[in-house]
């Protein structure tokens, strides 16, 4: 007899288990009940986690977990709805014995399915890429999930089709390789936007086309493009009239390049991507702005310390857009939550990509907001021992939504500490703070000092916090492309009536369906 707590933990399983919070026994009082009655019956605080969770239970009889289990990881296994999984136990269920059987503890291998293309599918996107001009392929993440990276690397060389990369994609390919034209959209590169603005036919690879990639559908500008989107969920596939391709990235990949054979495209200017690299290179050493680094300057330094096993991450904020624009990644060496841009995953998903991959060199970058969002990660990673880097850029504020707010026609207002009603302007001790949770911490003068720090912290056992103040005001200044952001149809400013015009004149150009 074991308890379902303790099979849980004999199990290891990559599952929440959340203990019960306000039912600490499956009979709850009459009067809670009538309060917190939910659909089936029971609500709980461990409901917060049902929106963000593709499966969730709750766990009300120890057997229950011979179904939930397995279920649970069904769902983290499959290739087009997996996701978080929550089992919300009740408190006295965690103590609960039961004669478990034994066959259940069989170790049992887990396998990804991979979709195969569909026969009329298949042929009619062969059809099309046959008798392409202009090319582009985008990496999305499928590229990634899928394990597809070298398939991707050898059509592309193969066919001669230039490839972008979206925010999941990036890494796919590495940076070096000549076909890879970079970043693609709002925060994309000028070159790889020029290749996919002159494309006839845009071969989506387990990417998503969302409005950043596409540049809110303004960026795929060729009259004559057509859309091929292989995915492995429908929806995706089919999106905005795209030729659908329904099947696993790698399994696509091999059969398109079967039906291909020798057939090879026009070489791709390879003028757009050295004009890149020259004017990037220029941003990233560029001088102090008002006597503070940018951010670019600050990814300049990290990437001039980086090396072949260095991961670079981020979620939220403006150091994804910039890092998706200037960073050069080297295959598998990018990592980004952008799908929600979720403030304050930083520091717990270095602290997990360390974990997975022990001999990778993590660089966590993050803003002042994100820190302040989530940081307590940091006094587990101490405690486990996980040595990473975090590069902590304060701009005193929220410069991205800042930069945004006055983008469309307002005025900085409660963004910036600066700018915002209050009493008392913060002065946060960021070292101080990450000090007291037993990480290795200091303060970058320079950006001189900050890739010394770089290079010391890879000497250190535990995770290294290197802060550094920066500007908010400049971007990139190169790259990106249009985002359909709304601006006010009236105002009495004669900034907010430009930003206007702007907007209407963008939204004329969008190609909402292919």
């Amino acid at each position: 007899m074991v308890t379902a707590a303790a099979l849980a933990h004999v199990n290891r399983l990559p599952v929440l288990l959340v203990p019960g919070d306000v039912f600490a026994n499956r009979r709850p009082d009459p009067v809670l009940q009538q309060i917190e009655d939910f659909d089936d019956g029971t609500v709980s605080a461990n409901d917060c986690f049902r929106p963000v969770s593709r499966y969730f239970d709750r766990i009300t009889r120890p057997e229950q977990l011979l179904t939930a289990l397995p279920r649970a990881m069904q769902v983290m296994t499959d290739p087009a709805n997996c996701g978080p999984v929550t089992l919300a136990f009740c408190q006295d269920v965690q103590a609960e014995g039961y004669d478990w059987p034994e066959a259940f503890f069989t170790p049992k291998i887990w396998r990804i399915r991979r979709p195969v293309p569909d026969a009329f599918e298949i042929a009619e996107v062969i059809t099309a890429i046959k008798s392409a001009k202009a090319p582009v392929i985008v990496a999305g993440g499928g590229v990634i999930y899928s394990g597809a990276e070298t398939a991707l690397l050898d059509f592309a060389r193969k066919h001669r089709i230039p490839v972008v990369e979206t925010q999941a994609g990036k890494s796919a390919l590495d940076w070096a390789e000549p076909l890879n034209f970079g970043a693609i959209g709002v925060t994309g590169t000028d070159a790889a936007n020029a290749v996919a603005a002159r494309a006839d036919v845009v071969i989506g690879i387990g990417t998503r086309f969302q409005d950043f990639t596409t540049a809110s559908w303004s960026g795929f500008s060729n009259p004559e493009r057509r859309l091929i989107s292989i995915n492995v969920t429908g929806y995706d596939a089919a999106k905005h009239g795209a030729m659908p391709l329904v099947s696993d990235a790698r399994v696509a990949i091999a059969r398109i390049a079967a039906a291909l054979g020798d057939q090879v495209f026009p070489e791709p200017d390879a003028a757009l991507r050295e004009d890149w690299y020259a004017r990037a290179d220029a941003v990233l050493a560029a001088p102090n702005h008002d006597g503070l680094p940018s951010d670019a300057q600050v990814i300049g330094a990290v990437q001039r310390q980086a090396l072949p096993a260095t991961v670079v991450m981020c979620a939220a904020g403006t150091m994804p857009g910039s890092l998706h624009t200037l960073w050069r990644a080297h295959a598998g060496g990018y990592h980004m939550e952008y799908g929600y841009s979720c403030m304050g995953y930083e520091i717990a998903g270095a602290m997990g990509i360390k974990m997975a991959r022990p001999d990778a060199d993590v660089v966590c970058m993050l803003g002042d907001g994100s820190y302040m969002m989530a940081n307590s990660e940091l006094a587990t990673a101490v405690m486990l021992g996980l040595p990473f880097t975090i590069v902590l850029t304060d701009n005193r504020g929220y410069g991205c939504i800042n930069r945004l707010q006055q983008g469309t026609g307002g005025e900085a207002f409660n963004n910036l500490y600066a700018s915002s009603n209050v009493a008392t302007q913060p002065e946060i001790d960021f070292v101080g703070h990450a000090r007291a949770m037993g990480a290795h911490a200091e303060k970058a003068g320079s950006i001189a000092e900050l890739e010394a720090a770089i290079a010391a912290a890879r000497t250190r056992p535990a995770p290294s916090v290197i802060v550094i103040d920066t500007e908010a005001v400049t971007g990139t200044g190169i790259g990106g492309a249009w985002w359909d952001v709304a601006v006010p149809e009236v105002g009495t400013t004669e900034k907010l009536r430009a930003a206007r015009a702007e907007y209407e004149t963008r939204t004329a150009r969008q190609r909402l369906v292919n």
